[in-house]
């Protein structure tokens, strides 16, 4: 997991998890990629280009790991949250109508994925 503060020893600012696979989303791959998931900023904290030095940690990491690929997840319903993606050098790969939120439910979710330069 990343985490980024204001500051140090200032709040909280922002966060993901790095994740080495995600079957429930993209079915079984071979270990190519790493997946960014449960990417945020808080906007009161976080200092400008929070929203892109996070993820840009995460590919980092991904690429040291001598992995090509990161994929990410965002709700198909967030037109935003896809679009700030796609200007970051993702790219839709696909779509998933009923992933489940482990409560019984599903949510849609557009697949995205960015080729990334060897660590």
């Amino acid at each position: 997991m990343g985490i980024a503060t204001a500051g140090p020893g200032g709040p909280g600012a922002g966060a993901w998890e790095l994740w080495w696979d995600d079957e429930p989303a993209r079915g079984f791959r071979p270990p190519v990629a790493g997946c960014v998931h449960r990417l945020m900023t808080d906007r009161r904290t976080a200092p400008p280009g929070a929203g892109r030095a996070l993820p840009a940690e995460a590919e980092r990491r991904i690429a040291a790991s001598g992995r090509p690929l990161c994929r990410l997840d965002c709700l198909t319903s967030s037109t935003r949250l896809r679009r700030y993606c796609e200007e970051a050098g993702y790219a839709v790969v696909g779509e998933q109508a009923g992933k489940n939120d482990g409560g019984g439910g599903t949510y849609g979710v557009t697949l995205l994925g960015k080729r990334l330069r060897a660590g």
